[in-house]
């Protein structure tokens, strides 16, 4: 009687179950083994057969992954393999599915880069949101790296070509070997200490994955994230990759790189320079120019309160005066002439020769008077006028130093009046009637 049971499974569902499961079961595993039976096929696939010391396992490894690999195993040749479990349905046989491979040497260092890797991005060391911005302006670089590698002069030259502006500090550091990556982190700590740069350039130059471990150590990944200072990492060739370079707040391919991210390029600093230099000669010349204009206004000012400003107005009043009463003397003169041609006239009207007698004497009386009237009148207005002269006189400066008097001026220019001001030695201008002198006090 045939059984109904329904967990009876065929050859292929079987091997097909126990496929998934082996997939689905371990997921990715790291192998370390010897190689033996390998076998480059025509399609470019590795089959081969890793062993230890009392078993073996069945690997396979595709074409599209083994160029990665950088190297073709050979037989004996002990490797660190990455991959999944299989099973190969139609023999039954399972097998490892080879994703990389490496010398165990470097195998088992990449092994730890890539545990450390999601470690450090699980606790978030490697987010967007916790890297710091590089500063605008540059003044001081620090520099953590060893004193006599390579690194460093490449750094210094690119820095002292591009911007010998910039200062630079320099953290001598070990980058290889035992103890490296506790120097490192040291030096990142000193320079947060001394906080005496504007950022850091941590790094060394190529070397193979071994040389540059101290950068893929959580000591020297934790001292970079706890920075207050920006770091710059510049680890190896633009193909080598460390931790560091996730941690940091910025990655450059090179040391080289990392100088020229940090530098200005002399150029364009000097392009800079003369565009300040113009603006600052702009400014300079429209500042002079308005000092100038309000000089040229204090001068006109100054014109206007002139000593000699007030005395041309004084002198051109009194020659208005003078016109004045020229004018109205003339005028008197003329209207006295008038009448009396009037009265000449009426007196021939009347011709008895003792009239005219008469008449001629009243007017020879009348002519004598008239004219000693108007000599009389002469005599005073000219008296007035050279009274009003007089006295225009008496208080004109110029009158004053004509009777022999002379203004005295101190040697800022101001007017003294007091002897006791001036003391011997003093340096004095004196104006005379005519011209000026300067003098020396000598008693006082």
């Amino acid at each position: 009687m045939i059984s109904q049971n329904k967990n009876i499974y065929s050859v292929s569902s079987l091997n097909r179950a126990a496929k998934s499961l082996l997939e689905t079961g371990l997921g990715v595993i790291w192998l370390s083994g010897e190689i033996s039976n390998l076998t480059i096929a025509v399609s470019g696939h590795w089959y081969f057969t890793l062993k230890d010391h009392s078993a073996q396992v069945r690997c396979a490894m595709f074409k599209g992954n083994n160029r990665r690999s950088g190297f073709t195993p050979k037989h004996g040749q002990q490797v660190l393999v990455r991959g999944k479990l299989s099973l190969y349905e139609a023999r039954g046989d399972y097998q490892l599915i080879v994703e990389s491979m490496s010398p165990e040497g470097d195998g088992l260092l990449k092994q730890q880069f890539e545990e450390l890797k999601c470690e450090l991005a699980a606790q978030g060391l490697f987010a967007p949101s916790n890297k710091k911005p590089l500063p605008q302006i540059i003044k001081r670089v620090g520099i953590i790296t060893s004193s006599t590698g390579a690194a460093l002069h490449d750094i210094l030259s690119v820095l002292k070509r591009r911007d010998p502006r910039l200062q630079v500090i320099i953290y001598p550091s070990q980058v290889q070997g035992a103890g490296s990556a506790a120097s490192v982190a040291a030096q990142i700590q000193l320079a947060n200490a001394r906080n005496e740069c504007d950022l850091l350039i941590v790094g060394r130059g190529g070397g193979s994955l071994e040389d540059l471990w101290c950068f893929n150590e959580a000591v020297v990944a934790y001292a970079i994230f706890n920075s207050q200072l920006p770091i710059i990492s510049a680890v190896g060739h633009e193909i080598d990759v460390t931790i560091s370079d996730f941690v940091a707040d910025l990655r450059a391919a090179t040391p080289s790189a990392a100088a020229e991210l940090v530098s200005q390029n002399k150029v364009f600093v000097e392009t800079q320079l003369q565009t300040l230099l113009t603006r600052l000669k702009s400014a300079m010349s429209g500042r002079l120019q308005l000092k100038v204009h309000q000089q040229n206004l204090l001068k006109q000012k100054l014109l206007q309160h002139d000593p000699k400003h007030k005395l041309q107005q004084q002198s051109m009043q009194l020659d208005e005066l003078s016109r004045r009463l020229l004018h109205g003397m003339s005028r008197i003169l003329d209207e006295q002439t008038h009448k009396q041609q009037q009265l000449q006239n009426r007196l021939l009207q009347f011709s008895p020769e003792q009239t005219v007698n008469i008449a001629l004497q009243k007017q020879q009386q009348l002519k004598t008077r008239l004219q000693t009237a108007m000599l009389s009148k002469l005599k005073q207005s000219e008296s007035d006028l050279q009274s009003n002269i007089a006295q225009l006189n008496t208080v004109s400066p110029l009158a004053t130093l004509a009777r022999g008097y002379a203004i005295v001026k101190d040697k800022k220019g101001k007017v003294t009046t007091d002897a006791a001001a001036l003391a011997v030695g003093d340096k004095i201008n004196v104006r005379l009637h005519k011209g000026e002198i300067k003098a020396q006090v000598l008693e006082s």
